[in-house]
């Protein structure tokens, strides 16, 4: 268990070393896809065993058995042979193209995974992975030297690939200070208390369109799994979660982490949620849960606006999530989804059009205001989690500020939000009271008429003291606008009722 604890730490040292890999990004990157070779692996020894007539996708050559594990016998590939392995029949084979002999220029030596609609999902997933996944190392003896660390997990012994499902959330962490590959990662202790507060039952079926690498849907099943009575409870458990993932990297890794989580056939697809038509959506396309992280302050194109209805097609990335979810919902289904404050206060039409629907044919019932920089150091936005479900139209909506722990002035990569910060949260929303500090509102009822007569404006229970955070240009622009348009939308509101009052 030893060698597990510093595994990521001896990758990097080894990979600082190689003039190909430049920055975090790129690190994690590599790893990524061999990381996926070799869970990929012992998932097919399992298969093997389980199935009468397994026969792999991916050809022998290339299978991680016969070209990255070393026997030690000194007969493993390294150096120059082991790049040009790599880069000119694993990468190729694996995104698809066939290998011509070198002798016969007319004959294939290795062909290239062919993957169609019949191809099931355990084994399409390989050749989806490898669409745009890159190989940047450029030592041979150096990424020799990785092989043999990764190569070194035994998957098989429960304990050690239980102990590495932990090490791969680290890895995942990492993410957060690699750039913008930050954004993949929605910190753990807030995935936990979505799922908590959802109370997942077997059967249902759970999703997440923008999945990143799949941390809501692995904190659904570590909350579905004590449910697990029995082989049928099993077989729904395995079968429970769907996911939508743009961006290749983040979906590669997703892939990985459902195949540690012993989800043998991840429903999981390399697309974006956004490109298709919300009106089209059948019964067929619906789940009992939705549990969400939106991308926002992403702008949309007009091809992407026009795949929803006019009075909701917002150009704001996290506004046209919260269609597709209300589109993508059963009848009596729920969701949580996390937004940022620019959703709550926001008046501008699409926005109140989207919040207007929210309202009047979902149940919006409670919203949990979050404290900043529980996203750092990614974002400073101030973020809030909305509760909802498809049980009929919002008669009341509860709102309930978390503040910020004791001790803390902000979250920090050091400092990151823990599963404990929430118990308040935990212990308020079984009792339901409103609560007021200090002059201001830390918990509140709004009856659905108060919150129309606001036109949706649902800034309500935040933060009373400002903080005194600098945000980046762009954020705070963003920020300014925004309020600006609240502010607008509200005073318009305000002279319309007195003009009305006057008779003007």
């Amino acid at each position: 268990m030893g060698n597990l604890n510093s595994f990521v730490k001896r990758i990097r040292d080894i990979m600082r070393n190689d003039a190909g890999i430049n920055g975090d990004a790129q690190r994690i990157e590599q790893i990524a896809w061999m990381l996926f070779l070799k869970v990929y692996d012992a998932k097919e020894e399992d298969w093997e065993i389980s199935e009468d007539d397994y026969r792999s996708i991916i050809p022998e050559p290339c299978r991680w058995r016969n070209w990255a594990a070393d026997d030690r016998s000194g007969k493993a590939l390294t150096g120059d042979k082991l790049l040009n392995f790599v880069n000119n029949t694993l990468f190729p084979v694996l995104k698809g193209k066939d290998i011509p002999d070198p002798d016969d220029k007319d004959k294939v030596k290795i062909k290239g995974i062919a993957v169609d609609k019949d191809t099931p999902v355990k084994k399409a997933i390989v050749r989806t992975t490898f669409e745009d996944a890159n190989q940047y190392m450029k030592d041979g003896v150096l990424l020799r030297q990785v092989l043999n660390v990764i190569d070194d997990l035994d998957l098989g012994d429960y304990e050690e690939s239980h102990a590495f499902g932990e090490i791969y959330e680290s890895i995942l962490r990492e993410l957060q200070s690699a750039g913008s590959a930050g954004e993949f990662y929605t910190p753990r202790a807030v995935t936990s208390f979505m799922a908590k507060m959802i109370q997942p039952k077997i059967g249902e079926q759970c999703a997440d369109f923008a999945c990143g690498t799949g941390g809501f849907l692995t904190s659904w099943l570590k909350e579905l799994e004590p449910e697990v009575k029995d082989t049928a409870d099993r077989e729904k458990f395995n079968t429970s979660i769907y996911g939508i993932e743009k961006k290749q990297f983040p979906y590669m890794l997703c892939v990985t982490n459902m195949l540690l989580h012993n989800i043998d056939t991840p429903r999981v697809y390399h697309d974006n949620s956004l490109l298709h038509e919300v009106l089209d959506y059948t019964d067929e396309d619906r789940f009992d849960v939705i549990l969400m992280n939106p991308p926002y302050g992403g702008s949309e194109k007009n091809e992407v606006k026009a795949n929803f209805p006019t009075n909701l097609a917002s150009s704001e990335t996290a506004d046209l999530f919260m269609s597709v979810i209300m589109y993508r919902m059963k009848k009596t289904g729920r969701a949580a989804v996390i937004l940022p404050d620019g959703f709550l206060f926001g008046t501008d039409n699409a926005k109140a059009a989207i919040k207007t629907k929210l309202f009047k044919e979902f149940n919006l019932h409670t919203v949990i205001r979050m404290p900043h920089s529980v996203f750092a150091p990614y974002t400073s936005i101030t973020t809030n989690i909305l509760f909802f479900d498809h049980n009929g139209p919002t008669k009341e909506t509860w709102f309930y500020r978390l503040d910020m722990p004791e001790g803390y002035k902000n979250f920090s990569k050091t400092k990151p939000m823990k599963t404990e910060h929430f118990a308040p949260a935990v212990d308020w929303w079984y009792k339901r009271e409103e609560i007021t500090l200090e002059g201001f509102d830390k918990a509140k009822k709004f009856t659905a008429q108060e919150i129309a007569e606001r036109n949706y404006n649902i800034d309500l229970c935040g933060y009373p003291h400002e903080e005194e955070e600098i945000l980046p240009p762009d954020e705070l622009i963003r920020q300014y606008q925004e309020k600006r348009a609240g502010l607008n939308a509200d005073i318009d509101r305000i002279l319309a009722q007195i003009t009305e009052i006057l008779g003007i």
